[in-house]
């Protein structure tokens, strides 16, 4: 039941890109609609993770599954039945609360009913593989959906599911509450999502109206005195979201930031390569799908081949080596032609790039969670989860923005579709120096003992498959 909770969490996350192009043909959205169907889902997935998993802790565990096993499915009904682009963008906002509650109770229900070391570790073993078939689902199921039925389906298909959950949750779950009494910190867990929503739409509203229009202006102030509000409410806050003597150890902030560029870089890679494919290449939503598989294998086999390399080079020598093959990679697709060969413009950069972002993946986490006191470790290991999460949809919006001020400006001496392949290169070339500059970060982390690279840490209280896959 956990398992298939992670499941449809971390599928939504990439089910609806290959779906994208016919969302917007069949409800007439602009580029910075397109991109608020993946960055609202995870905005508000990334900011209340935290908030999810103090919860669980308060008022019960299976209250705040319930909570989302019925959120989630409902939301995704709602958003396959819009008949238009606000109402789809607002049920997948929705979508991401939903899936907010399920993801750290997920894994807390499991740590709860396994008491056996034994079971519990193939149980966990079970969870985590889960959300990297997931990831691998999203993008052909989102394929084979919207060729077959329509891009309705790669959200109607949450519904049963959903309902499997809910009614084997009141079945089966028992009902208790944490023996942590703490206070929910909304005031907090609001701040820092309105903020992050404001600071991505007004980077949407830039690109479609410009950086002095009223609307990106306001949303950009916004952001600022949000940001700042949620600063205030955490440092004198009882019990903070986010209790900022946490952010004190230098290997945290630094596994942060490097995690927010994996975030951008996993989102928008995906988004930009959906695209090229349906608008440029003319490939169908199947082909897309089949297109991008290799992508999600890779990340499968690099995530193993980190786990078996982490005791002999170290956690900061992976990520170092990971940034620079993913830089690599990601700069190899900013060189895109109008009419490209799929080995040697699509598949192989993608090979190259993906390797590298796979391979950071886990030794980020474990760079992260090291010399924090364990009291912290739950938080710790969430907060980089945030980071991911909060990455993808901030930095998609302002790599939609950049794409599309250069197509905006080539179109004025180029094609249609040369100007939006110019586009597309530059932001994945800023994509592509952005993973260089987290490998080069990477090289202020310290060195790790062997002893402690051999075991990645058990995951905590509010991490999902985002730290573990």
């Amino acid at each position: 039941m956990s398992c298939l909770a992670l499941f449809m969490v971390v599928l939504d996350s990439t089910i609806v890109t290959v779906a994208l192009p016919d969302m917007r043909a069949g409800l007439g959205m602009s580029t910075d609609q397109q991109q608020w169907v993946v960055s609202g889902y995870l905005l508000t997935l990334g900011g209340f993770l935290l908030l999810a998993a103090r919860a669980g802790d308060l008022f019960g565990h299976k209250r705040v599954y319930l909570f989302g096993a019925v959120v989630f499915p409902v939301a995704s009904l709602i958003g396959g039945l819009a008949t238009d682009p606000i109402v789809l963008i607002v049920a997948r906002i929705v979508q991401g609360a939903g899936a907010a509650a399920l993801a750290p109770t997920s894994l807390s229900l499991i740590t709860a009913s396994h008491t056996d070391e034994r079971e519990r570790e193939h149980a966990l073993s079970l969870w985590s593989m889960m959300g990297g078939v997931a990831g691998l689902a999203g993008v052909v199921l989102g394929g084979v959906l919207t060729a077959e039925l329509s891009w309705r389906w790669v959200l109607f298909v949450n519904v049963p599911p959903g309902v499997v959950l809910f009614v084997a949750g009141v079945m089966f779950l028992r009902s208790s509450v944490g023996t942590q009494r703490t206070q929910l910190d909304l005031p907090g867990a609001l701040c820092v999502t309105l903020g992050i929503g404001a600071l991505t739409y007004g980077l949407s509203e830039a690109s479609a109206q410009g950086w002095d229009s009223p609307n990106t202006v306001v949303s950009l102030v916004a952001a600022v005195i949000l940001g700042a509000a949620f600063l205030w409410v955490e440092a004198r806050g009882s019990h903070p979201l986010i209790p900022l003597d946490l952010l004190r150890p230098r290997t945290l902030r630094i596994a942060n930031l490097l995690m927010f560029c994996l975030g951008v870089t996993l989102t928008a890679l995906l988004f930009f390569l959906s695209l090229y494919c349906q608008q440029v290449l003319g490939y169908s939503a199947l082909r897309t799908g089949m297109a991008m598989l290799p992508v999600t294998v890779v990340f499968i086999i690099g995530g193993i081949t980190a786990r078996q390399l982490m005791p002999v080079v170290g956690p900061r020598n992976l990520l170092v080596a990971g940034g620079l093959l993913a830089a690599a990679g990601i700069a190899w697709l900013g060189t895109l032609p109008t009419h490209s060969a799929y080995v040697s413009h699509i598949l192989l950069p993608n090979l190259v790039g993906g390797f590298g972002i796979s391979i950071m993946l886990l030794a980020v986490t474990i760079s992260g969670t090291a010399g924090v006191d364990p009291k912290n470790a739950g938080a710790a290991s969430g907060l980089l989860n945030t980071s991911r999460q909060i990455g993808g949809a901030v930095g998609l919006a302002v790599l939609v923005t950049v794409a599309s001020r250069v197509t905006s400006h080539a179109s004025q001496n180029k094609g249609h579709l040369d100007a939006l392949v110019q586009g597309y290169r530059i932001a994945l070339l800023v994509n592509g120096g952005l993973m260089l500059i987290a490998g080069l970060a990477a090289l202020a982390l310290p060195a790790m003992a062997a002893a402690k690279e051999e075991k990645s840490p058990e995951p905590f209280e509010g991490q999902t498959a985002a730290t573990r896959t």
